[in-house]
């Protein structure tokens, strides 16, 4: 396993950090206000200045715009925007999912069509998978597009769909033949969400956001030609889309969560237990549990390396991703659950209450927002399912 990177790659860093550590600051001191780091405008506006300043398509080649980084000058990268503490984009399923996808399967002229407004940030998309009786059982999905001439007939209900409501296209799982076998007869369609028969519902979270949607398709006609790949095919270019950016998916998490310990312990030292008249860090049972997450936090540094070391060595995406996906979110949660602790009564203010007490709420809704993170992307029953079927090699059933 690689720990660490070389001397050419560290010395690749110093430019990157330069600018972020130029940028970053500087346009943060000119947004109106103290930016929220979950406001949609905000994260939007920051990815929109780094693809304008050309930091997109890293992994990309050349002849596509990109600039054919190799997987650890990508991690770099996105170790480096997280260190300064810029915010997630907004479009990450374009950049990160779709546009290998793209690259990979795509012909000529969807490459051509699609590819720049990735590449430019213009262009936002969002993944059409989860429906309400398949979501992590995806190959169980009943949306379908029925051929018709010069276009396919998409009726279908999507939901847990991220950034639907803001965004131009979508690429939909849909089922092209009825009879196939449960992983055969898929398609993978572009569609766009302005097409007529298109429409989202934002679900309302507990934290007070929208940022997961239903969508409806109801007999929308989408052009033949957005059929990437072979029809009934879909299935072998979403298991791929699933393994890009392996080596890298989880490097912003685990740099953000090796930063949120040392964030939950300066907060536990600067809050005065009523009882003790003591900082709330001199609490043995806090200190221990704080302890602990720092040894989370190095061991998921440990694996995101394994993942890299994978990934650069041709490697195929196996079971170890449930295992860091796993750990991560249900280390995250209790991360949060320890910060609730310490703040107290302070944490009732709610995750809306920015003016009032904004280091109170931004921990608030964080803890609130992590509920999410043991369902999305895989429930922690089913990673612990694949773990236990494919490392442990235990029986089904």
């Amino acid at each position: 396993m690689q720990v660490g990177y070389s001397p050419e790659d560290e010395a690749f860093r110093i430019t990157v950090r330069t600018w972020f550590e130029t940028e970053f600051p500087r346009f943060k001191a000119a947004w109106p206000t103290d930016p929220d780091p979950n406001d949609f405008q905000w994260r939007r506006a920051w990815e929109d200045h780094v693809c304008r300043a050309g930091w997109s398509g890293l992994g990309w080649p050349e002849a596509l715009g990109g600039k054919n980084w190799p997987l650890t000058r990508q991690a770099i990268f996105h170790e480096e925007q997280a260190r300064i503490g810029a915010p997630l984009g907004v479009n990450i399923i374009g950049h990160g999912i779709l546009a290998p996808t793209l690259i990979h399967f795509a012909n000529d002229a969807q490459k051509a069509r699609f590819l720049p407004g990735i590449l430019s940030n213009q262009d936002i998309w969002c993944q059409g998978y989860s429906e309400p009786g398949a979501g992590s059982d995806l190959a169980s999905l009943s949306t379908r597009a029925e051929r018709k001439d010069d276009h396919y007939l998409l009726n279908g209900h999507k939901v847990w769909t991220s950034f639907a409501h803001i965004a131009d296209y979508c690429f939909v799982l849909a089922r092209t033949d009825a009879a196939a076998q449960r992983h055969k007869g898929i398609s993978f369609l572009l569609v766009d969400m302005k097409m007529p028969g298109v429409r989202v519902e934002p679900i309302r979270q507990i934290t007070g956001e929208s940022d997961f949607n239903e969508v409806f398709f109801e007999d929308v006609k989408v052009p033949l030609d957005a059929l990437v790949g072979e029809e009934n095919g879909g299935w072998r270019l979403a298991m791929a889309a699933a393994s890009f950016e392996r080596g890298t998916y989880f490097i912003p998490r685990q740099v953000r969560f090796a930063q949120e310990v040392t964030a939950l312990k300066q907060l536990a030292a600067s809050v005065v237990d009523e009882d003790t008249g003591e900082s709330k860090l001199s609490d043995p049972h806090l200190r221990r549990e704080i302890a602990r997450l720092a040894v989370d936090s190095h061991v998921l540094k440990l694996k995101t390396f394994r993942a890299l070391t994978n990934a650069l060595r041709g490697g195929p995406p196996g079971p170890e991703g449930s295992a860091t996906k796993l750990h991560w979110s249900e280390s995250h949660q209790k991360l949060m659950v320890l910060a609730n602790e310490v703040l107290g009564e302070r944490a009732l203010v709610g995750a809306e209450a920015l003016e009032r007490d904004r280091e109170a709420s931004l921990w608030t809704r964080d803890y609130l927002w992590t509920r999410a993170e043991t369902i999305l992307a895989g429930t922690s029953e089913v990673q612990r399912n694949i773990l236990a079927e494919q490392m442990l090699q235990l029986p089904k059933g």
